[in-house]
């Protein structure tokens, strides 16, 4: 996979005549490193040998991320020729997985690449994976999320009663959960049987160590310790009201303090930074369901929002207003 550097070093890349795969990517988004390793696992399919996988980080090249309208991550986009012919918003792994088969097929179908045309990667043989790096790569898998459920297909579309059954019991306990699907990875498939001494799946994983399948499930619904054992998801309100106090002032924007990605945000900035007082930011882009919720929370329908003590001071027009009448930096330290 190619980390992309630069936008010259994306531009460049994108000559490539086949299909390009390309993964716009967060550090901080643990459901980005779970897509990462399929896309490792997709470039040793000789089948794919003209597919070109790239990855770029949203945050470090905003220009390449808002060219191709990335909101959030991880954002899969499919290129052609060039051009964008296919997205995937969020991690759904095996509709990103058939996408790039059905992308790269009809990249041969429809004459896109002639065989004196195609440029070529250059594939550098691979050994097997050996048992050590699988078992490597299985310690990451499931301690990719505080609980990982490896089951057959995705909670939106599960392919065994199972899997269904124990999807509906995380989601009727409101469980914060990741999912893998070993259908995508026979590798994964076999190789966590041994790993964890459990010959069936699901299997559903807690910090790492392993709970059981779906028996062991239910037995713990009936017991109650289910219910203590699993982290819940946050409500939207309780989320929004945690990140508005998560700093004494807290703005809410597109890009980041350093890296503004429009006029507003960076206007506020510049007037944050002449004050001297400390601030933290959010970059409302790579969160839509904050994006959307926050407009609703606090009334307030434009970006950026400036919080301070859990209060919505407001927008632009107001941190100006306060500036000019000189009472910016007590409104911003609570004093009015």
């Amino acid at each position: 996979m190619i980390t992309i550097q630069s936008t010259d070093h994306f531009i460049e890349t994108c000559k490539h005549l086949g299909l390009i795969v390309v993964h716009f990517y967060a550090d901080w988004a643990e459901q980005c490193k779970v897509l990462k390793n399929v896309f490792e696992e997709l470039e040793k399919d000789s089948g794919l040998n003209h597919v070109l996988f790239l990855e770029i980080e949203a945050e470090t090249h905003p220009t390449i991320a808002a060219q191709y309208k990335v909101l959030a991550a991880p954002t899969i986009i499919y290129l052609m020729g060039g051009k964008q012919v296919d997205r995937v918003d969020g991690v759904y792994t095996r509709e990103i997985v058939e996408k790039v088969r059905l992308h790269a097929a009809l990249a041969d179908d429809l004459g896109n690449l002639q065989p004196s045309q195609m440029t070529t990667k250059p594939v550098a043989p691979r050994n097997p994976e050996t048992k050590e790096e699988l078992n490597a790569r299985l310690r990451r898998l499931i301690t990719a999320a505080p609980v990982m459920l490896f089951m057959k297909g995705d909670p939106n579309t599960p392919k065994c009663g199972f899997s269904r059954q124990i999807v509906n019991i995380l989601n009727e306990h409101n469980a914060d959960y990741r999912t893998f699907d070993i259908l995508e990875d026979e590798a994964v498939r076999q190789g966590l049987k041994e790993f964890s001494d459990w010959p069936t799946y699901p299997q559903l994983y807690v910090n790492g160590d392993l709970v059981g399948g779906l028996d062991i499930v239910k037995e713990m619904v009936d017991s109650g310790e289910l219910q203590s054992l699993l982290p819940k998801k946050q409500s939207l309100e309780d989320r929004l009201k945690r990140l508005i106090n998560e700093a004494d002032i807290m703005v809410f924007m597109k890009g980041s303090k350093d890296s503004p990605k429009c006029g507003f945000s960076r206007q506020t900035m510049d007037i944050l930074k002449e004050t001297g007082l400390p601030f933290s930011t959010f970059d409302i882009l790579a969160d839509e369901e904050v994006r959307q919720g926050l407009k609703t929370f606090s009334d307030w329908p434009t970006y950026p929002q400036v919080y301070v003590k859990g209060s919505l001071i407001g927008g632009l027009d107001i941190i100006k207003e306060l500036k000019e009448l000189g009472e910016l930096t007590s409104s911003l330290k609570g004093e009015s």
